[in-house]
């Protein structure tokens, strides 16, 4: 099969790599029809690494994806070949002490899609994973909306792990995939006020198209004497989204005292700083946001809901063999891009 790989700092290539086979009774395999360009794929392609995770090259990235399923092992039940399936990149072990405590998102032995260490990615036409994290597309769910439904995931995981969200007032600082996918589980389950900051207007206004009921540009205006204008008595939450240090100083600055602080943007950088005084002053509580735990079929229905246009963050196509241009095109921001699919078949 076709496999794109990393083989450098911003180099790709195009292999031909066995297929993947089945090889244990509830594995599933799944010939890939789209997947979208994350902004951890990225940092492997412009850095080689996330931390102490660091690309040992030829590897493949890759993590939201969506297909169809080929062949199953024979103790699968929840799938058939035909089906059309969303993946959970997550593969724990269901055995360690993090799992028993329903923590699978931070297993001992995780192995997760893209991740070097782990396991390759989905930039391939082929793909074997466990049952366990392969979901059904309810019926007239489109392969888009199950590419999306990962990044909705992580969405949904951090505004539960908000606390009650009804009738709260919150910020989102960034306003790419992630944090578009915080904001329609927000939005539907009954925030109070929306604002959402970014520097590139594009995103700004499909914030306001799927319900955002402030935007500002950090770039063009203090965003945080903005929102503290609108809300005297500032926010309840903040949800930082893009892993940058003044996203960081503009939540502590619009939070109110005995706020919270959600961290789920990953920098590039391998520290971040805070302003002790203020954030000691004001009580703010900090959690850090690590993936999604056991929210896929919750993104499966908020994505089946009237009105939550998830699909509307998919801004650029491109065929598989141009999975460079995809990466590129990410990577430097440009056209307004939100999120890059990349789609298989006739290339």
């Amino acid at each position: 099969m076709k496999q794109m790989v990393l083989t450098g700092i911003r180099h790709m290539e195009l292999r031909e790599v066995e297929k993947p086979r089945i090889t244990g009774d509830r594995d599933v395999l799944i010939r890939v029809t789209k997947v979208g360009v994350c902004g951890s794929d990225v940092h492997y392609y412009t850095t080689g690494r996330i931390g102490s995770q660091i690309v040992d090259y030829p590897f493949a990235v890759g993590h939201e994806c969506a297909g169809v399923v080929e062949e199953t092992g024979s103790a699968t039940t929840r799938v058939r070949a035909g089906d059309s399936v969303a993946i959970d990149p997550a593969m724990p072990c269901f055995q360690c002490d993090q799992c028993a405590a329903g923590r699978f998102h931070t297993c001992r032995r995780l192995r997760f899609l893209g991740c070097p260490g782990q396991a390759e990615g989905c930039l391939g036409e082929f793909l074997v994973m466990p049952e366990t994290s392969v979901y059904p597309l309810p019926a007239g769910m489109t392969q888009d909306e199950a590419v999306i439904s990962e990044p909705l995931a992580i969405g949904v995981y951090a505004v539960r792990q908000s606390g009650e969200i009804r009738e709260r007032k919150i910020g989102i600082l960034g306003a790419g995939p992630i944090g578009l996918s915080v904001l329609l589980p927000a939005k539907a389950w009954g925030a109070a006020s929306i604002y959402v900051t970014d520097k590139i207007e594009a995103r700004l206004a499909l914030a306001r198209r799927l319900g955002a009921d402030w935007t500002g540009n950090p770039d063009a205006m203090d965003v945080a004497a903005g929102i503290n204008a609108e809300e005297p008595l500032q926010l309840d939450v903040a949800y930082e989204c893009c892993g940058q240090q003044d996203a960081i100083d503009n939540a502590i600055d619009i939070l109110k005292p005995g706020g919270k602080l959600m961290v789920i943007g990953i920098p590039e950088a391998d520290r971040l700083s805070f302003s002790i005084d203020k954030m000691r002053r004001k009580e703010i509580t900090i959690v850090n946001v690590r993936r999604q735990n056991e929210c896929v079929d919750a993104a499966l229905d908020l994505l089946q809901t009237a009105g939550n246009d998830a699909s509307a963050m998919i801004t650029h196509r491109f065929p598989f063999s141009q999975t460079p241009e995809a990466f590129d095109l990410v990577s430097e921001r440009r056209d307004g891009v939100v999120k890059a699919m990349i789609e298989f078949g006739d290339d």
